[in-house]
């Protein structure tokens, strides 16, 4: 019986809730890292692997979806594109830690700010897409944003350009694997591949300065441990509402978490906000601005397409 009216409303709010809901957690992941001082950015990321990846192993032993993993196994093209998806997902976290821990999280709120513009220019370059004009004027005006930034604050901004390319690049492999691949089993094949690699960070950082787990307290262990709970939870929330959101919704509620984050930067960790800075950052706001009216509208346009044609 298909679902009415009301019901498909309902629906929709709630996949509402769930994808704000995982831009919020996103938003305050500065804070958590730095709660977990002294650990180290590579051991925190090696620690969020194999925790993660115990995680999503109780999962599937809860949701008794281990034959699901295993059929996807079974699928080489699935299982590659799953380890390149865990590369470009290990960039991405070990880079927004380095910034978090050392004083750059206004920096990783700019790589996310600029990601949509990232996507949008993978699929011109990867898909083949074809840009509408203000699409167009928006990575312009994002271009001219990071010109302003390197050239007025002096310092390239490695950081957030690695997040926003590498996120992008993850967010293009995952539409590849599409539907094929639920939540709980990508992470799970993306934490596995990545297992020996946190396996050797781990015992290279036992060797050479000492692992923190265990050596802090009580609470930092606690909190370190929840890392797997961390990363998990918001993909999954992320996972659940963009099933039933429509795309428009999902697209301006990403914006919450670099918002949040640049917040944090700003006003509670009194990161530097030169003019410049300013300057660069209006100017993607701008491009972003450009970027979601041009989406809403012509999804608008879409739907009134659509609905004369019946």
């Amino acid at each position: 019986m298909p679902p009415t009216g009301i019901e498909s409303a309902r629906e929709r709010s709630l996949g509402g809730v769930y994808a704000f809901s995982a831009y919020l957690l996103w938003g305050f992941l500065p804070l958590y890292f730095l709660l977990l001082a002294p650990t180290e950015p590579f051991e925190l990321v090696a620690w969020r692997i194999l925790l993660s990846l115990i995680f999503c192993a109780l999962l599937l032993t809860v949701t008794r979806t281990w034959r699901r993993l295993a059929a996807i196994m079974r699928q080489r093209r699935l299982l590659w594109l799953t380890a390149l998806a865990g590369v470009l997902i290990y960039i991405n976290w070990q880079v927004f830690i380095l910034g978090a821990l050392s004083g750059h999280v206004i920096e990783t709120s700019l790589g996310y700010f600029i990601n949509p513009i990232v996507t949008v220019m993978l699929g011109v370059l990867v898909l083949h897409e074809r840009l509408r004009r203000a699409q167009w004027v928006a990575i312009g005006i994002a271009v001219v944003a990071v010109v302003v930034i390197i050239v007025g604050y002096g310092a390239f901004p490695w950081i957030a350009l690695t997040l926003a390319a590498s996120f992008g690049v993850y967010g293009l492999v995952k539409n590849k694997v599409g539907p094929s691949v639920d939540a709980v089993s990508g992470l799970t094949l993306e934490t596995l591949w990545l297992t020996p690699v946190a396996a050797v960070v781990l015992i290279v950082v036992g060797v050479t300065g000492g692992l923190t787990m265990g050596t802090s307290g009580w609470e930092h262990a606690l909190l370190l441990s929840l890392a797997g709970v961390i990363t998990a939870v918001p993909l999954l929330l992320f996972a659940a509402g963009a099933r039933r959101a429509p795309l428009t919704l999902i697209g301006i509620l990403q914006f919450v978490a670099p918002i949040l984050q640049f917040l944090i930067g700003w006003l509670v960790l009194q990161e530097p906000m030169p003019l410049e800075r300013w300057i660069g950052f209006g100017l993607v706001w701008v491009a972003l601005t450009i970027l979601t009216v041009d989406s809403v509208l012509h999804t608008r346009r879409a739907r009134l397409a659509a609905a004369s044609a019946d």
